[in-house]
């Protein structure tokens, strides 16, 4: 029988015939080399014309369908289909790869383009958003994304002339990009009226923004920025598929099978028609063009492959050609000659010459070919049809010989006879038939019987018998019988039939879909040894394509130990990380029951002192000395330095999980842990320190196996434990992650980083080991090779040797192999068992095994130089603790100081001298969990037993060892001292129990009555007369321990008992159950007792371990029914309850824990459950055990007033408490704001009805015939007061804004240019503003509202100031939130971050150092960021609070240290590598101290930091810790704090009222123990401060009333810098009718006057209610005013007296006007009306007359210009004429025509039917006003925006021009007398933006 081994023989990928020119395009190019290079199927082909040679690029496991050169034409990226579709660069010279680009896309990569400089790569996939995404391909990094668009996008390319700028095109858009920071903004490109709205297939850009791209009608688009300029009708006649530019112009293709030559400003050079030339035929099309010199390159939808040469274009030359669309069969190889034939459904037979490489015939068939066969002789060719017929050619000339039609099915297989007389014919309707090649094809016979179509048939040798075969399989070699295989990947889907050629040399292999045919070299096994260098294929290690059949050979039976870590699981039901979501959920659903005031923590606290555990059983590699010679290892979620001398340990407590691996730094100072989670973490910490540097997340599941530093310490590798076994890459102090792949389908035990390379890295595990090497983004793997030496066995261990190329690796079976590069060189045997552990030294290595040997041995592994067992017999004399056995399996080596460190399985850690005798230093259990727990009751020891069938007694005194060890014949659960502590009890699993002399653990006595586990033994207190065993049967069995009997039995329980315990005088017994039953029995005879629950308090026990009653109801978490409390004790003085639960938690509880919910101090070590937990007798220490952790805890017990100040490390304590410090109006309006978007802006005015765009247009009766003698018609419009020249206006330029964004933003005004200028916001606008000019220039690049504001203290970043904006969702478009930096001087924008922060950014702050940006955000999590922001890299972010965040800021010295404040909460975080560590305010430490609101910070020296609150208290906190409180800092919230960086000064400011000492702002020292207060001379009832800052002695304040006020610190005089409205809508606005004076009205109550020409305003009038509307007289002496109430008020201009007020209405008054002859005064309500007084008659405003039948509520107003009709728009579309001072309706439309208006402020009219746009059907258009000239007009609309168009503009959707910066609505617009200025108010935004008007030059 055959050995079952795959063939030792190799296929070599030699030629490839085909080209992909279906539905791909521009895939085809000259490399520098003048190769050609494209691709087919899943194979990148190089091919050089030359020397008619391929290379192949195989690195893609899917079809490739994009591929783009760099510019120096070396280097290709190409890009797959599949579902985690990846992008390749490599090199097209030695087809490898550099660089791997993953995890982005999803579907297929559709285009590629890199840019100028080769640096970038741009890639767009096929998702459904087509998003396109920016890379730093060399590194592998993402630099941007955004969407796409909503449809396919065909091409993409950089604008080489201008940085920073792409061009996207595809179905019906052209879309031009622009790349800042990490956001990409698109730009639609503007077809207008140049051309028609298309398809664009290609494009390419030129200098002078000029993009010129080729449409799907063939004609050539010409684009200047993004407006399309001009069009080149019918370049082509169909499609422009391909579009070309290289130095001497352009060359475009398309489907009219035309290649046209351009010059550079595309004009026409010259035309070849493929079609017409030899190899043309019809229907050729064009899907790719290069141009390169006087070549030109062009690939065909079918697959063909052209050269042209420029002067000799019409004789194209054919370099490659493949079959077209279609899926491709049949396949058939010549009996003698080394020919191949191919049929395909694109009806055509091809033969090939398999030594040529080329196409020596083709002929067209009718119908698509199934399948080939040739006859012995090779004279007859048979093709079986599609469609059931057969046709028989001869190979010479193609002649037919016979077409014969039997059959309807589709013809799959036919063969002939070896002695060519049959040919048999297999069909799909499952028949074989026969037929005579003799006499002409006579069908003799047929075979039935087969149940499926039939697919391959074999006759036998001598010609006699007939196989088939149903179903269908893949290109496999055998060896018969035991088929073993290799396999090899190229073709894309699935390969459709293989062939060997006649002479075995070649195999054919062709593929369905690609339609490609592969020719592969075999080569057999004698050539092997010359052929290494075709060793193992490189590919991704995505692909697997090399994880042949032959690596499951046989591998020996796995060792028990392998077996057993293989089959370990490290999932939870619950993680750590679920915890606080759950907690959420939970506290959801009982909010009702919880109203009592929850118990307060205990004063006590614990801190870890000593744990007993090493973790060996499942891990390796994991000890190690530090620099400085302690021991550093890991147990439980603990990481451990333990000082051998003074024989202490101090502990890293940054896990909350179990610790799977461990690494140390080259340096030795830093260490590297993985631990278990959902999202598992990596944390780098220092030794010395034990602080955390670094930790990385986001990249494994479940958990982290190994990990390893590379020799520069600067990179660390990881390997993660999920399904596919992740490898990582890092660069850990960035935090960031350099390359990921998938590292095996099967355990990976070790990852080992190249000392000599950093790029290249080893992974060894379950059957197999690794050579893996980065490329960008991903990285590399190949198999190690084998070869004849050895088998593919189990690695436990790996390292590197003295050179790049060697490394060593340990096996299951006690080999060491000797690898070079990635061949086995040899094997020596090294121990029995596994190899477990090996470790390199300078001049050799060391080795230990399972046979708990260590070896030393030299540099080659040649002659192993000294051996070590570890027996007891060498222990040293002086040795702490017991050995348990003999040789245990050694899992760690390292040495160092002299010594060899090794850890075991069994949990020891021994140090062995170079002398021999060995020392213990640490132990503990071994594997399985452990649950007994024992105090000795009156010495310093405890007494342990678990399931690894040993008993335990350890010291707790300073000696810290396991003072005596016996083992049992089972494990067991639970143990007890006797009270006078000389016995020892023990509960075993098997139902047994035993008593033991506690010195010497020999047995006293033991019972077996019980089958099942016994849980709990307790002997009760004085003399210990009894005994209580409690077993899972439910029982309690009570013995008496003097007679050895029997004496008593408790029953009733319905569950397993969990715990028991006496009471005092030993008579009464308190039991827990599983089914959480808390019972009671009377000792000894065990009758049931009923207590009543009060009761049970008073009756005083002997010990408390229950978890059950009333005294305990608060230890149970909101989370109860996820996790259990396992065990419970309480403290001899009964004050403090320690409890241990399933989620591996410690806490303290003050006793008793009465209510639900009770407040506690939490600690995490412990992973999983802890198990148990034991105060010892003097309360000085808890104990506690870890369940599957197998430590032992030992806590110290810290009293309350103990404490040293020492910062708790893992004490987190739950104590958020319900009360949050009070009530503050303004706090509650930020908390619960819901900012708009603008792209969501909905109307302002509920108006009902059809809009004017949609509605019907009635004809005019004036549109008389042109030749009439009528008058002319009269004026719109009466202009006034602008002269002959009317001049339009082109341009709105903002020059002064009235508004600040002070009511619901905080700390956003800023000093700039040593206190020249002031930065602030309103709306969309960033303001710089000149103190002493009172001049305003703005940046204007936001799309909405700006929420916060900071500036770059850095000296090196002068001027730099971050905005933040309000969003949508986090999606990376364009309405995404995002933080825009910017030069506050040049308005230049640095950078804009794209966030994922929905809803928006709240809060930003830059770092010490400026580099850092951090930003808050608006979501429900709170999200806090970081971000580097000059390359617009994110580098952490992480959930904030589950409540509003109102600041979050850098101490001013840290580049990684910052708070954060809000609704009752401050943290501390710390940013370590990429991820964010936070702590919580600690308030224990002073009296009383609760949690309240917390709304602003600043800081001091020292690790000071200073929180302002709801209440005015200021808490001061050192470190984390809170230490005393300022109480009363300010009489309300303290709003906003500054830390002056130059002397450490600190300025406060709040909400108070007025009074003689104390002042809304105040300035303190650096402690905050002395203050000045300054008022605010604003004359407020309250002074409400937002914003503080403070320059060269000057404060500047901003406040919650829109005011921006510097007072000065010297004499406290207040300069009031800028007014605003403090509440909007501002609905009011009227402009002076001669000044440059405009008046505006507000919800506020005030009217204020403004100044445009001394940009200020000059006054204000309260009017105690909310002001609607305000007009000014014709003269400018009056001034009307328009109130909420329905009451309208006249006052004089001169003396701001009141001249007359009425109120006739109810509700609010909208508009309000005087006639142009000062007679009449209009004013227009709500309530549908408009009432007419006559004022003529004196103040006292009798009405006269009102308008009847006015359909809605009343907008706007206008009077014509003889004030004898009044025009209405009112709130139901609709526009009404009525008669003054009557108030009749006006029907007629042609007196309506007549009409020339005095002004025009209607929205309504045929005359600005065009205002309207295309989007209004969720908002309106809110107001309009046109020019005093007549010929401009301006609207205001929801949005935002303001507009400006010709007057009249009656075409709908007329051309306008538009201009942002107001928020959402505006309410009023105006033009200023002589046209100079608009002003627009602002709805949302309170403020007033004055443009200034740009006119037309003559």
């Amino acid at each position: 029988m055959a050995a079952r081994s795959a063939p030792n023989c190799h296929l070599r990928l030699e030629w490839v015939y085909g080209y992909r020119g279906h539905q791909c395009r521009n895939n085809l190019y000259y490399t520098a080399a003048k190769e050609i290079v494209y691709f087919v199927a899943g194979v990148g082909v190089v091919y050089s014309p030359r020397e008619h040679r391929q290379k192949f690029y195989r690195g893609h496991s899917d079809d490739i369908i994009s591929l783009a050169l760099h510019p120096e034409r070396v280097l290709v990226a190409t890009g797959q289909v599949g579902k985690e579709p990846y992008i390749c660069v490599w090199d097209s010279y030695t087809v490898q790869t550099i660089s791997v680009l993953k995890d982005v896309h999803t579907h297929g990569i559709a285009c590629l383009a890199f840019d100028l400089d080769g640096q970038r790569l741009v890639s767009v996939g096929l998702d459904s958003k087509n998003a396109v995404c920016v890379w730093d391909w060399k590194r592998g990094k993402m630099l941007s994304m955004a969407p796409g668009h909503t449809d396919r996008i065909f091409d993409i390319s950089w604008d080489l002339y201008q940085p920073n700028k792409l061009v996207s095109c595809g179905v019906k858009h052209i879309k031009f990009w622009s790349l800042c920071g990490n956001a990409l903004t698109p730009k639609r490109g503007v077809f207008g009226k140049t051309g028609d709205l298309q398809t664009i297939l290609c494009l390419a850009c030129a200098r002078d923004e000029l993009t010129y791209s080729g449409a799907l009608n063939g004609d050539i688009y010409v684009w200047k920025g993004i407006n399309l300029i001009r069009t080149i009708q019918g370049a082509h006649t169909a499609g422009i598929f391909s579009m070309n530019a290289c130095e001497e112009g352009f060359a475009t293709g398309g489907r009219d099978g035309c290649i046209r030559l351009w010059d550079l400003t595309f004009k026409p050079i010259t035309v070849i028609d493929l079609r017409e030339t030899d190899q043309g035929y019809k229907g050729l099309s064009v899907r790719s063009v290069c141009w390169r010199g006087d070549h030109i390159l062009v690939g065909t939808q079918d697959s063909e492959i052209f050269e042209i040469v420029v002067h000799e274009r019409n004789k194209p030359f054919l370099i490659m050609q493949g079959h077209c669309e279609g899926e491709l069969w049949a396949l058939a190889v010549h009996p003698t000659k080394p020919l191949a034939v191919t049929g395909s459904d694109d009806r055509s037979v091809r033969i090939w010459s398999l030594v040529d490489h080329a196409l020596i015939a083709r002929c067209n068939m009718e119908e698509p070919i199934r399948c080939a066969a040739v006859n012995v002789d090779g004279i007859h060719l048979a093709l079986g049809m599609k469609d059931g017929s057969f046709t028989v050619l001869r190979v010479r000339d193609m002649t037919e010989v016979v077409h014969i039609k039997d059959r309807k099915e589709a013809i799959h297989e036919l063969k002939y006879s070896p002695d060519g007389t049959y040919l048999a014919v297999g069909c799909n309707d499952s028949s074989v038939d026969i037929y005579g090649v003799a006499q002409r094809y006579k069908k003799l016979g047929e075979c039935v019987g087969s149940l499926s179509f039939i697919t391959h048939l074999d006759w036998s040798s001598d010609s006699r018998y007939l196989q088939t075969n149903d179903g269908n399989g893949k290109r496999l070699f055998y060896r018969m019988p035991g088929a073993k295989f290799k396999k090899y990947i190229g073709h894309s889907a699935h390969v459709t039939n293989v062939r060997w050629s006649h002479d075995y040399q070649w195999v054919i292999s062709i593929g369905g879909a690609d339609h490609s045919v592969f020719q592969w070299k075999f080569i057999p096994e004698r050539k092997l040894k010359d052929a290494l260098h075709i060793a193992p294929q490189e590919s991704l290690a995505d692909s697997n394509s090399d994880e042949s059949d032959s690596d499951m050979s046989d591998v020996p039976e796995l060792d028990s130990e392998i077996e057993q870590e293989t089959q370990l699981t490290y999932r939870r039901q619950v993680y750590k990380e679920d915890l606080p979501q759950l907690k959420e959920q939970y506290k959801e659903k009982q909010k009702s029951g919880t109203s009592k005031r929850r118990e307060k923590a205990p004063g006590n606290s614990i801190r870890l002192h000593f744990v007993h555990g090493y973790r060996g059983y499942d891990c390796r590699s994991n000890l190690f000395y530090t620099q400085i010679g302690e021991i550093v290892y890991h147990v439980a979620a603990v990481g451990v330095i333990y000082n051998r001398q003074q024989n202490t340990q101090r502990f890293y407590l940054g896990h909350d999980d179990d610790i799977l691996c461990l690494a140390i730094h080259p340096l030795k100072d830093y260490v590297a842990t993985g631990q278990v989670g959902r999202d598992p973490s990596i944390h780098i910490w220092d030794t010395e320190t034990i602080k955390p540097l670094s930790v990385l997340k986001g990249c494994h599941q479940y958990g982290v196996c190994a990990v390893d530093f590379s020799a520069d310490g600067k990179r660390l590798a990881s390997v993660g434990i999920d399904d596919s076994h992740t490898i990582v890459l890092w660069d850990w102090k960035k935090g960031e992650k350099l390359s990921i792949a998938r590292g095996s389908k099967d355990k990976i035990f070790v990852v080992k980083m190249n000392p000599y390379v950093p790029d290249k890295l080893i992974t060894a595990g379950i059957k197999h080991v690794k050579f893996w090497r980065r490329a960008g983004g991903g990285l590399i793997g190949r198999k190690g090779y084998v070869g004849t030496l050895g088998k593919n066995d189990t690695m436990m261990c790996a390292v590197y040797g003295w050179t790049e190329e060697m490394a060593f690796s340990g096996t299951s079976t006690g080999d060491v192999c000797i690898w070079r590069d990635v061949f086995l060189v040899k094997t020596v045997k090294a121990h029995d068992g596994p190899v477990f552990s090996m470790h390199a030294l300078e001049k050799g290595f060391v080795t230990g095994g399972k046979d708990g040997i260590v070896a030393l041995w030299d540099d080659s592994f040649e002659r192993c130089l000294k051996t070590y067992a570890i027996k007891r017999a060498a222990l040293a004399p002086g040795s702490k603790g017991l050995l348990l056995e003999d040789n245990p399996s050694i899992r760690a080596i390292s040495l160092g100081h002299g010594h060899i460190l090794v850890g075991t399985k069994n949990g020891e850690i021994l140090e062995v001298d170079k002398s021999g005798p060995i020392t213990l230093l640490v132990q503990g259990h071994m594997e399985g969990e452990v649950w007994g727990l024992a105090t000795h009751p009156y010495l310093p020891i405890c007494a342990t037993v678990s399931d690894d069938k040993t008993l335990r007694i350890w010291d707790l005194s300073p000696s810290h060892c396991m003072l005596a060890v016996r083992k049992l014949k089972k494990g067991g659960r639970c143990c007890c001292f006797s009270p006078d502590g000389k016995a020892l009890a023990v509960g075993m699993n098997d139902g047994s129990f035993l008593m033991a002399n506690a010195d010497t653990l020999e047995d006293l006595v033991s019972f077996h009555h019980r089958k099942d586990i016994i849980s709990d033994i307790r002997f009760s207190p004085g003399s210990g007369k009894y005994l209580a065993v409690a077993s899972h049967d439910s029982f309690i069995d009570i013995y008496n321990v003097m007679s050895s009997k029997r004496v008593g039995i408790c029953k009733g329980a319905t569950s397993y008992i969990t715990h028991v315990d006496w009471d005092i005088r030993g008579k009464l017994l308190q039991v827990n159950t599983g089914a959480k039953e808390q019972l009671f029995f009377e000792a000894p005879r065990g009758k049931k007792q009923t207590i009543p629950s009060v009761e049970v308090e008073k009756i005083c026990w002997a010990s408390w371990t229950s978890v059950l009653g009333l005294c305990c109801e608060g230890i149970w978490p909101v989370v109860g029914e996820v996790t259990d409390i396992t065990a419970s004790c309480l403290t001899s003085d009964k004050m403090v309850l320690a409890t241990g639960d399933d989620l591996g938690f410690v806490k303290l509880f003050r006793y008793p824990a009465k209510g639900k919910f009770g407040k506690f101090k939490r600690y995490v070590a412990h992973s999983t459950h802890v198990t148990n937990v034991r105060w010892t007798y003097d309360d000085s220490m808890l104990v506690t055990l870890g369940g599957a952790d197998m430590s032992l805890m030992v806590w110290t017990n810290e009293m309350e007033g103990y404490r040293e100040k020492r910062p708790c490390d893992s004490e987190e304590s739950d104590t958020d408490s319900e009360e949050d410090g009070g009530y503050d109006s303004d706090v509650t309006r930020e908390n619960e704001i819901s900012y708009t978007i603008r792209a969501l802006s909905t109307n302002i005015r509920p108006m009902f009805g059809v809009k004017p765009h949609l509605q019907g247009k009635e004809p005019s009766v004036d549109e008389r015939p042109p030749v009439s003698r009528a008058p002319p018609r009269p004026e719109k419009l009466q202009t006034n007061n602008v002269g002959k020249k009317k001049r339009p206006i082109e341009d709105l330029v903002l020059e002064l804004v009235f508004g600040y964004r002070g009511r619901d933003c905080r700390n956003n005004v800023h000093y700039l240019n040593d206190g020249d200028d002031i930065i602030y916001h309103t709306a969309s606008v960033g303001i710089l503003h000149n103190v002493a000019t009172g001049t305003q220039s703005f940046y204007q690049e936001h799309n909405d509202d700006i929420l916060c504001l900071t500036v770059n203290q850095h000296p090196k970043f002068i001027n730099i100031v971050a905005t933040g904006q309000v969003g949508d969702l986090a999606d990376m478009s364009a309405t995404a939130p995002s933080i825009h930096i910017w030069d506050a001087v040049n308005k230049q924008t640095l950078s804009i971050l794209r966030c994922y922060h929905s809803k928006g950014v709240c809060s930003v702050s830059f770092s010490a150092t400026g580099k850092l940006l951090l930003s808050v955000g608006l979501d429900p999590e709170h999200t806090i960021t970081i971000w580097r922001w000059q390359e617009g890299a994110k580098i952490a972010s992480r959930a904030g609070h589950n409540q509003r965040i109102f600041v979050a800021e850098f101490r001013p010295d840290s580049d990684s240290q910052f708070v954060s404040v809000g609704v009752k909460h401050v943290k501390f975080w710390t940013l370590a590598g990429r991820a964010l560590l936070s702590k919580k305010g600690l308030l224990s430490a002073v009296e009383d101290a609760r949690m309240q609101t917390m709304l602003a910070v600043a800081f001091g020296a020292n690790n000071l930091t200073f929180t302002g609150t709801i209440s005015g208290d200021v808490c001061v906190w050192k470190d984390h810790i809170l230490c005393r409180i300022v109480a009363r800092a300010h009489n309300g919230p303290v709003f906003a704090m500054y830390t002056t960086l130059r002397d450490g000064l600190i300025v406060t400011g709040g909400k108070e009222r007025p009074s003689k000492e104390g002042g809304a702002v105040k300035l303190w020292d650096q402690e905050l123990r002395r203050c000045r207060a300054f008022r605010l001379e604003t004359g407020q009832v309250t002074d409400c401060v937002r914003s503080v800052c403070r320059g060269k002695g000057k404060i500047l304040v901003g406040t919650r009333n829109a005011e921006i006020i510097e007072v000065g610190e010297k004499n406290a005089a207040c300069n009031i810098l800028v007014n605003g409205h403090v509440d909007g809508p501002i609905w009011g606005l009227v402009t002076h009718p001669s000044r440059d004076f405009f008046l505006s009205a507000a919800e506020d109550g005030t009217v204020r006057l403004w100044d445009i020409a001394d940009k200020k305003m000059l006054n204000k009038v309260n009017l105690g209610h909310a002001a609607r509307t305000v007009c000014y007289s014709p003269e400018g002496d009056m001034v009307a005013i328009g109130m909420k109430n329905g009451e309208f008020i006249i006052l004089l201009v001169s003396s701001l007296k009141i001249w007359g007020k009425k109120r006739d209405r109810r509700c609010a008054i909208h508009d309000i006007r005087f006639s142009p002859d000062s007679r009449f005064l209009a004013v227009g309500s709500s309530e549908n009306s408009v009432d007419f007084y006559d004022l003529t008659l004196g103040p006292t405003l009798n009405r006269i007359s009102y308008c009847r039948d006015i359909p809605s509520f009343v907008i706007q107003m206008d009077f014509s210009a003889d004030s004898r009709h009044l025009q209405v728009s009112t709130g139901c579309y609709k526009r009404q004429v009525y008669e003054v001072p009557s108030g009749k309706p006006v029907m007629d439309h042609a007196t309506m025509d007549r009409i020339t208006w005095a002004t025009w402020t209607s929205i309504l009219g045929d005359e600005v039917m065009g205002i309207w746009s295309r989007h209004a059907e969720k908002a309106n258009v809110n107001c309009a006003c046109v020019s005093h000239s007549g010929i401009s007009l301006v609207t205001g609309d929801d949005f935002g925006m303001v507009k400006l168009f010709d007057f009249p503009c009656p075409e709908k959707f007329a051309k306008h021009k538009r201009f942002l910066g107001h928020s959402p609505h505006v309410t009023n617009i105006r033009f200023t007398s002589g046209d100079r200025h608009v002003i627009s108010a602002g709805g949302d935004d309170c403020s007033l933006f004055v443009w200034k008007c740009v006119h037309m030059p003559h």
